[in-house]
């Protein structure tokens, strides 16, 4: 089974024990800088790893409660699957209580636990009013249904229910897209003294393998992942829903921030206009004037910006949603779909939030046409949808096409010849389609992962491939990975070999670690001519790790510098070639086993499998007790 990863959010009123109930939970303290000790509150979000048994890997995030930290609050939760919203049972629910909730309806979370703290400090009656208290409160949201546990965090009460409710509702939770194009929002930024500069973040989407070429927007800056760390234990890679800190090489700490994004390929851009579904608070509020100064917080990007309305010239309150356009005073990277916050600069208050429906706006005219095109935005144009799709499906013909984005044949038909025509699409064997770059990204991935392979074993001649096409089948449909890999040996950049699959530039090789030891045990080998030791003796007194014998001895095969003379033994090819050029000097062309024996001068042990290897390879034909060369000269 794969493993999985998530990221729970403790949100909440300040003092109501997130922090505490963190502690428990992972037995780590998140409160880390000295202010925050001093004053008892949480300033910058603190993670941790919750421990589980199934392959499943959570980090907790303990984001600040204060109002004042809600900068801090709204970059923690954001990109988290699941949020624990803790109500301290001595007092209920409470401001930052109904902030968060706000915020958290905005950002899109789907799912939740509340998780009544404080427990021991209250008795059955006010655990109730509480309980009513936080029912009424969540009626008609989307945590309408949201498990409840009562817990205290001194007494270790409830803990383990919280725990197995955290575990049960992980199993309703949308497990993130590892395969998507990698993208890692930064919310920290340090130095290590020897390493360079760090950066912290939850992976978005996609993986990222340790000494990866990354680029850092929206500053267009080229960098490496020189080293990865998951909750401080060194890693080869990190992937979607991840908590993970990242040693960056080619880039310094003072032109790194808090909100820029660390991403693997160029489908991201960079921009200063969104247009975007705005949904606002339920409570009533000063109107905003048309392009009033709000704060934008999208990612871990907290970026200054002016609203632009098209179909009113001031914003009330409303249930309705509005279509809008934010410019901004610094670029953001975001895609379509990606959830904000809006809030005033002064005084600070949550004013709404919701999500980017076109993340590079252009300037439009005030009135109704703008509207409706927004609206068509947020819908999705037929390409869009098309385009969107196939995102998630990676492979679909015409009728579930049609099916999924329930566009017109005719119009379906215009779109997808546009698509081919302009490069976007592929038609794939079998009247299937798929986007041009989840091919490209398929063939990279399979070349990288044969790329891979190779600097593993390099003395296999080799990947199965339905070794190959059975790793990728959790990602992608088996007929594309199929087309995939025909495609790239038919361009002659892979090779097939029987049931193996190569990159064409690959020869098989001894690995460098263990060249020269290798290179001895073959040597001595041959030095022992027709009468080797088992060829596991050989290794016997040498570093070289027995698991590596299979493969060695497949190399060794394969290359036909040695041949199979006994189970356990090997022959090497030069005293192979000697003793049959010795032999059919010394016999006619037919000898028997007293012939060979006086010619070749060996044991019976040694002389009857060099025999039967002889008749195996179609050198010699056996007649009853003789044989015949095949082949003499």
């Amino acid at each position: 089974m794969e493993d999985r990863y998530f990221t729970i959010g403790m949100a909440g009123h300040i003092d109501h024990g997130k922090t505490s109930l963190t502690k428990i939970l992972t037995n780590i303290d998140t409160d880390r800088l000295k202010e925050e000790k001093e004053r008892g509150i949480s300033i910058e979000a603190g993670y941790a790893p919750l421990q589980t048994e199934d392959g499943t890997h959570i980090s907790i995030v303990d984001v600040p409660g204060h109002e004042r930290f809600i900068r801090q609050m709204i970059a923690g939760v954001a990109g988290i699957d699941l949020v624990v919203l803790v109500v301290a049972a001595d007092e209920g629910i409470m401001p930052q209580t109904e902030e968060h909730l706000e915020i958290l309806k905005f950002l899109g979370i789907k799912h939740c636990i509340v998780a009544i703290s404080k427990m021991d400090l209250v008795d059955e009656v006010m655990l109730e009013i509480v309980k009513d208290d936080i029912q009424e409160r969540l009626k008609d949201t989307i945590f309408q249904n949201a498990p409840y546990i009562t817990v205290d965090s001194l007494s270790g009460n409830g803990i383990v229910g919280l725990k197995k409710t955290i575990f049960a509702e992980l199993k309703k939770v949308q497990f993130r897209d590892a395969y998507g194009s990698f993208r890692l929002p930064i919310d920290q930024v340090f130095t290590v003294q020897g390493q360079g500069t760090v950066v912290r973040g939850t992976v978005y989407e996609g993986i990222v393998p340790k000494g990866s070429q990354l680029t850092l927007l929206p500053k267009g800056i080229t960098v490496k992942a020189r080293h990865i760390q998951v909750h401080h234990q060194e890693q080869q890679q990190a992937r979607a829903g991840q908590r993970t800190a990242i040693n960056l090489g080619g880039v310094d700490k003072h032109s790194v921030s808090r909100g820029d994004v660390l991403v693997a390929s160029d489908h991201f851009l960079a921009t200063d206009t969104i247009d975007v579904v705005l949904q606002l608070v339920e409570n009533d509020f000063s109107p905003i004037k048309q392009r009033a100064p709000v704060k934008i917080h999208v990612g871990t990007s907290e970026v200054m910006g002016k609203i632009v309305l098209f179909d009113r010239n001031e914003l009330e309150q409303t249930a309705d949603e509005v279509l809008c356009q934010i410019r901004l005073d610094e670029e953001v990277v975001v895609r379509r779909g990606d959830r904000f916050i809006m809030r005033r600069p002064t005084p600070v208050e949550t004013l709404g939030g919701g999500w980017i429906i076109r993340p590079k706006g252009g300037k439009y005219r005030f009135g109704e046409e703008t509207i409706q095109m927004l609206r068509n935005q947020q819908k999705g144009t037929p390409q869009d949808l098309v385009e969107d799709i196939l995102a998630k499906h990676i492979l679909l013909d015409m009728k579930h096409l049609i099916q999924q984005t329930s566009l017109d044949e005719q119009v379906f038909k215009e779109t997808v010849a546009k698509g081919l025509k302009e490069g976007l699409l592929i038609e794939v064997t079998g009247g299937k389609y798929c986007l041009s770059k989840t091919f490209a990204r398929i063939t990279d991935e399979l070349s990288g992962r044969l790329e891979m392979f190779h600097a593993e074993f390099p003395m296999r001649f080799g990947m199965s491939k339905a070794e190959l096409i059975q790793s990728f089948s959790k990602v992608y449909p088996k007929p594309f990975i199929e087309y995939s890999l025909n495609t790239l040996i038919d361009q002659n950049k892979l090779k097939k070999s029987e049931q193996f699959v190569l990159l064409a530039s690959f020869q098989p090789d001894l690995p460098q670690k263990w060249k020269v030891r290798m290179t001895q045990i073959i040597a001595a080998l041959e030095k022992d001519g027709l009468e080797p030791k088992k060829w596991v003796d050989y290794f016997e007194g040498t570093p070289v790790p027995k698991s590596d014998i299979p493969d060695l001895t497949v190399y060794l095969l394969n290359t036909q510098q040695a041949y199979r003379l006994m189970d356990d033994t090997l022959i090497h090819r030069t005293s192979f070639n000697q003793a049959i050029l010795k032999l059919q000097q010394q016999t006619d062309e037919s000898f028997g086993l007293k012939e060979a024996k006086d010619s070749l001068n060996v044991s019976r042990k040694y002389l009857i499998p060099f025999l039967e290897l002889l008749d195996q390879l179609s050198y010699t034909t056996r007649l009853e007790d003789k044989r015949q060369w095949s082949s003499k000269g």
